[in-house]
């Protein structure tokens, strides 16, 4: 079998377990940096070129795509799609997960806990923003931002007025958010791959910071989950379409509630934290996937000859 890992760099640790756990399952991995693949379209036959040569023979993609360049990120892994080849991510659910207004919408429909949001159009109404989600402190983020850049802690009425005047005026889309108290700066980080819950971090923020980003300083320790928690984790990542995610909670006294659903998660964290093989459970999803799919194909045509 062949694992094609489309990332922009081979050296990312993320990256490179991936690559091991599909050299140590024996099979073969090549690393394709996506901003360097070029997208032919044409009737019955889509393919793709990377540095001039057409990409044929790839039974699976592990996509690792950035939140800067996911329309070009997304728009090759859904080539691939036509292509007839098993992606990890599927190009909807990529997209879907990275628009944070888009996304906050779908798990309100599904139900699952949040914190109360209020996203508006420049609205001037800064003071009904506010109260919308019970006043300050809250939380302003920009609906670009990831790994805590673009979130902003305003500890007051005033810093709240300012912080989202200032962004409005820059024509910065934002989302105000409640700011959990109860939380003391740490999240969950729950990863799920098929359907399962395979492990789970509470990450802390350094002193004095209030984002948990483990990019950001924080650290993180193994930690198990309620039930409640795990069955946020795993609707969040079902109403996304994501059969891999990490889904990121926030411990409330109303219970769990989920922050965000990341369609590429970090693996450094976790597997330190729970001392697990992620790469290797996400490999071994693809690989039983692809292998179930060719075998439906093959009782398909088998079906097919004997009519």
């Amino acid at each position: 079998m062949h694992i094609v890992i489309l990332s922009r760099n081979s050296s990312l640790y993320s990256t490179s377990r991936l690559v091991e756990a599909v050299e140590e399952s024996g099979h073969k991995v090549t690393v394709l940096d996506h901003l360097k693949c070029d997208i032919v379209s044409e009737e019955d036959n889509p393919c793709i070129y990377y540095r001039g040569t057409k990409v044929t023979g790839i039974d699976a993609v592990i996509p690792r795509i950035g939140s800067s360049v996911t329309f070009y990120g997304s728009a090759v892994v859904r080539q691939f799609e036509m292509m007839k080849v098993f992606t990890a991510v599927e190009s909807q659910a990529l997209v879907r997960s990275r628009d944070k207004l888009r996304s906050l919408q779908i798990l309100a429909r599904a139900g699952v806990g949040m914190p109360k949001t209020v996203f508006t159009n420049y609205s001037n109404e800064v003071g009904k923003i506010i109260d919308s989600v019970g006043g300050t402190p809250l939380i302003v983020k920009l609906l670009e931002g990831t790994q805590g850049v673009g979130v902003v802690l305003a500890p007051t009425r005033k810093a709240a007025e300012s912080i989202i005047q200032a962004f409005h005026s820059m024509k910065a889309r934002v989302i105000v958010q409640e700011f959990i108290q109860e939380a003391r700066g740490e999240d969950i980080r729950a990863f799920v791959v098929n359907g399962k819950v395979i492990g789970a971090m509470k990450r802390t923020g350094k002193e004095g910071e209030f984002r948990s980003n483990i990019h950001r300083g924080g650290t993180g320790e193994l930690i198990k989950l309620t039930k409640q928690e795990r069955r946020a984790a795993l609707v969040a990542a079902r109403s996304m379409g994501l059969s891999i995610a990490g889904v990121d909670l926030l411990q409330s006294d109303r219970g769990p509630l989920v922050l965000e659903v990341n369609s590429s998660p970090g693996l450094q964290g976790i597997e330190k934290a729970t001392g697990k093989d992620i790469a290797g459970i996400i490999v071994k999803y693809v690989t039983e996937s692809v292998q179930k799919e060719n075998s439906k194909k093959t009782v398909r045509r088998k079906i097919k000859s004997d009519a």
